[in-house]
């Protein structure tokens, strides 16, 4: 294969410097110009790197003279349970090189599960550097669009979640609270731009609460300086939302006073905050004058007046949010920036302040090595079972308007990992592809960070139905919708059953709501038992025969009677109405589902690090 031409890709400077944002816009021109060119060199990069490791060895690509066409030939689609024997072997304290030809700096845990655990990603110490590459890629993109962004200060929220050791010693803990420990996030260099409200002492805080507490207190004390707000998912920061109605007349009283809150104890925290804090009546009479108000219509216009826009992810399940977004924001701009995964940084939003509706992510070559899965049927109508590796399009060979899966080879040592990811190509910037991002594969229900499939629901509806036996009563259909409407956002099961002449105590569908949670993945119990960013599961009983009225809509609406199915799960909107018109009981999971920050995928004990939360 011949040598491909040299292409100026050197990544720009972090930090802020004359003409960095110019380096930085240059540097994208460039490697969205030459993205085949640029694709190619990484992945020659990566299989030169990892040519120790025991999994290119395995398929006869390391030590080939032309390593990346073998790879092309050889290497096959690969999913974490693929891996994950490998996986676990690096967590039991296995050093060689199995996936990586570098070190295994620690293991990233992701949002998805398998076998109801979260998963384990590994990754090396360099990725650090091209997640700060991509973080420092945003502003200058989003100051094309908003000018003066150095004149203040970011409100942004941001928290740590909990770590634990494997039994090898490695640190697993997600991405963010990877990079937010990191070098490159505590001793970043001074940049106007990114000048945040919150202290760093109060972004790692394992204690949500006062983390939380703190941060709302400093960007309160801020509040002339405050020129953008948000929050990594939209989830999230309508949680700060909810937590600011709830404390307010706190928060107030530590600004009149001066003096912070004694129920925030950590001393790190303290110091942070007390190096900001002053007494100011004038400023507390004001935000007691907003939040005090019978609507918060509009409340972050109205304690942030200088504000320019709302920075939260709300694609993908986040979209449900923006509704109560828009009617917080006050018709703020929803800014949605960047695209990433715990597998790797993937790219950004290059017109940040389109519509949300409109968002479209540009990949960044430099980041991995990307492949598309193309999404098709066979002849008979059903998608394609089994898909290989001879299937897959590279970055610049995909069509406008098609849908793909994402497929990506790492720095790391993942090699062609389906991410889940469905994409559709809505554009192109240069050479290089613009995807909007269309789902999660065999996501039923998402609410924060978790994700559901139809499987893992329905082993819980079916283990939870098994309380009403007693009774003489049974299922006859369910559905299921992630409710957004009320903050946190919970998981709605519609339940049909079949009459009996015995009734069911209040007591025993509480008993079924408690029991689907238990059984739901670690990534819910965390969030609703740890983060509380998810609340009680909820079960409302519907009349009989609502399920026949269901499918007298569906064909009502063009579906084919011989092939009708009930939904698993359901969105908001007319299906939402025709069940909550039936609903006759409404019943709640009395408390939190067990959760441990541990991982059963590993059979010896861990050091758990911290058991804070975000």
């Amino acid at each position: 294969m011949p040598e491909a031409p040299t292409v100026k890709t050197t990544p720009p400077a972090c930090g802020y410097a004359p003409g960095a944002h110019r380096e930085a816009l240059e540097f994208i021109e460039q490697v969205t110009a030459n993205a085949g060119q640029v694709q190619r060199r990484v992945l020659a990069e990566i299989l030169s790197q990892n040519s120790p490791a025991e999994y290119v060895r395995r398929y006869g690509v390391s030590g080939s003279p032309d390593a990346v066409d073998a790879f092309r030939r050889l290497v096959p689609l690969v999913t974490y349970e693929d891996l994950q024997p490998d996986i676990l072997r690096i967590a039991n304290g296995d050093t060689s090189p199995i996936l990586s030809g570098k070190p295994i700096s620690e293991f990233l845990t992701s949002s998805g599960t398998s076998g109801g655990e979260r998963k384990l990603m590994p990754t090396i110490a360099d990725e650090l550097d091209r997640r700060s590459l991509l973080y420092s890629l945003q502003m200058p993109v989003m100051t094309q669009s908003v000018p003066g962004l150095d004149k203040g200060k970011a409100m942004y929220l941001l928290f740590v979640k909990a770590e634990s050791r494997t039994p090898g010693g490695l640190v697993a803990r997600p991405v963010l609270t990877s990079y937010y420990r990191s070098r490159q996030f505590l001793e970043r260099p001074h940049d106007p731009y990114t000048a945040y409200t919150s202290p760093n002492e109060a972004i790692l805080c394992v204690d949500s609460y006062q983390s939380m507490y703190a941060q709302l207190l400093c960007g309160l004390v801020h509040r002339a300086d405050v020129l953008r707000v948000g929050a990594v998912f939209a989830s999230g920061f309508l949680r700060a939302i909810r937590f600011l109605e709830k404390h307010w007349p706190r928060l107030c009283l530590d600004i009149r006073a001066g003096a912070l809150d004694p129920e925030i104890t950590d001393r790190a925290v303290r110091g942070a905050v007390g190096r900001v804090l002053r007494a100011d009546p004038a400023l507390a009479d004001e935000i007691e004058a907003e939040c005090s108000r019978p609507s918060w219509e509009g409340i972050i216009r109205r304690l942030w007046p200088r504000t320019k826009y709302i920075d939260v992810i709300v694609t993908g399940a986040m979209s449900q949010y923006i509704p109560m977004l828009e009617f917080y924001g006050g018709g703020l701009p929803l800014a949605c920036t960047m695209y990433a995964s715990s597998e790797c940084y993937f790219g950004l939003n290059l017109n940040p302040m389109c519509k949300p509706s409109d968002v479209a992510y540009t990949l960044i070559p430099t980041m991995c090595y990307f492949e598309f899965l193309p999404l098709h049927s066979d002849h008979s109508g059903k998608a394609k079972a089994e898909p290989s590796h001879r299937d897959l399009v590279d970055l610049v060979d995909v069509k406008l308007g098609h849908e793909y899966e994402l497929v990506v080879t790492t720095y790391s040592g993942l090699c062609r990992y389906r991410v889940g990811d469905v994409l559709r190509v809505a554009g192109f910037k240069n050479k290089a592809p613009m995807f909007s991002f269309v789902r999660r594969q065999n996501v039923a229900l998402s609410i924060d960070s978790d994700k559901t499939d139809e499987t893992e629901l329905h082993a819980a509806v079916s283990g939870a139905v098994q309380h009403l036996a007693p009774f003489g009563a049974s299922l006859v259909e369910y559905t299921s919708y992630a409710d957004a409407a009320t903050i946190p956002g919970h998981y709605v099961l519609f339940w049909e059953l079949r009459a009996c002449s015995t009734a069911v105590p209040a007591s025993v569908f509480e008993d079924c709501c408690l029991s689907a949670e238990e059984a739901l993945n670690s990534v819910y119990r965390q969030c609703r038992a740890c983060d509380k960013s998810i609340g009680p599961l909820e079960i409302r009983i519907v009349a009989e025969g609502t399920f026949d009225k269901l499918m007298d809509y569906a064909i009502s609406r063009g579906a084919s009677i011989n092939q009708y199915k009930a939904p698993r799960c359901v969105r908001p909107g007319p299906v939402v109405e025709l069940l909550d018109a039936r609903v006759q009981g409404k019943y709640f999971s009395p408390k939190c589902p067990k959760w441990s920050p541990g991982n059963k995928q590993w059979n010896n004990a861990k050091e758990v690090i911290g058991n804070g939360d975000a």
